[in-house]
């Protein structure tokens, strides 16, 4: 199957996060019709981490994620791109890695693997699970691909996501004083969120906070009883610093749940690429027992998780020579 063919036979396999078990087994099948050694990693019931390698030890990883954000688009390609739900995030990335292994493997530099993983785009659960392989204390460097338009990424930002609670009580909206709006106290708690002084770096940037979801009350004649927020912070310091900033800010007004947290990683650099630091946040902080972590792919993260989705045809036959090329430079390292 050619790489354009590949990537449009993936990006045909609906995998939205919690769906991933199809291209699994897509993907497995694949791989060991191409003589590579194959093993489902269950995360859950029905969802599984792929797993590739030849017979020798794997020292360099490539890997990224197969599910996608919602809804599912099919493929279409022109001249120029490829498009659809998962064109650049990640299932182009998929079909460039693989290519690249294989090309590897012909090439005889055999100590590579592939890791492909679920629930990136929720929890990581897939990366939390593969970092208790067994394989992973063999790999010395994992090569994992995002969208970065084929420049190597030596940071991206961490990820601090929470949900803020506010109590109040119900009343006839006629009558408000008999009643306390917890959506007055939210939007009151967000404008001081809003207004916050969030740390900032010299090497990451600044942290941006994002107020994803609001809801609330049940009905425009009742003073609203409960409302709820969820928010997503980009990292630049340990989140323990902006937690502090965050709770001071709160002040006890709203409750917080933490769901989730990824710390900013500093990545490893290799001379001739080109460089970046990314404000988004990938499975590498879930993965640190894969070795020293890298990060290139094709496409834009400008264009993923969008309508109108898409990976050029040239920048994915470019990330089959940068993922070939930057598996030997690190082959050669290590035997440095």
């Amino acid at each position: 199957m050619t790489l354009f063919g590949l990537t449009r036979r993936l990006i045909d396999i609906p995998s939205v996060s919690g769906e991933e078990g199809e291209v699994g087994r897509f993907l497995a099948s694949h791989l060991e019709a191409l003589g590579f050694g194959v093993e489902l990693q269950e995360v859950e019931p029905g969802r599984s981490n792929v797993l590739a390698r030849t017979r020798a030890r794997p020292r360099v990883v490539l890997s990224t994620h197969m599910d996608t954000v919602p809804p599912f688009i099919p493929s279409s390609e022109d001249a120029t791109h490829i498009r659809g739900r998962g064109s650049c995030d990640a299932k182009g990335i998929i079909a460039a890695q693989v290519t690249a292994a294989a090309r590897l493997r012909e090439e005889g530099f055999e100590e590579t693997g592939l890791l492909f993983t679920v629930d990136e785009e929720l929890g990581s659960l897939g990366a939390r699970a593969a970092d208790r392989h067994p394989l992973a204390g063999e790999c010395e460097y994992l090569v994992n691909g995002e969208p970065t338009e084929n420049r190597l990424a030596v940071g991206s930002k961490g990820s601090l996501r929470l949900r803020l609670t506010t109590e109040g009580r119900a009343a006839h909206s006629a009558y408000p004083e008999r009643g306390e709006s917890a959506i007055e106290k939210m939007l009151d708690v967000l404008a001081d969120v809003r207004a916050a002084a969030w740390p900032r770096d010299e090497f990451f940037g600044e942290t941006t906070c994002n107020i994803g979801t609001l809801e609330g009350g049940t009905r425009p004649n009742v003073i609203p009883a409960a409302a709820r927020a969820e928010l997503q912070i980009r990292l630049v310091t340990p989140s323990a610093r902006v937690k502090e900033t965050l709770e001071r800010t709160l002040a006890g007004r709203a409750r917080v749940e933490y769901l989730s947290t990824a710390e900013p990683v500093r990545m490893h650099a290799v001379e001739g690429f080109e460089r970046e630091v990314v404000r988004f946040t990938t499975d590498i902080p879930y993965l640190p027992s894969w070795g020293a972590p890298l990060l290139i792919g094709p496409g834009s993260i400008l264009d993923a998780h969008t309508d109108g989705e898409r990976v050029s045809k040239r920048e994915l036959a470019e990330a089959v020579e940068l993922y070939v090329r930057l598996a030997k430079s690190l082959l050669k390292q290590g035997k440095n």
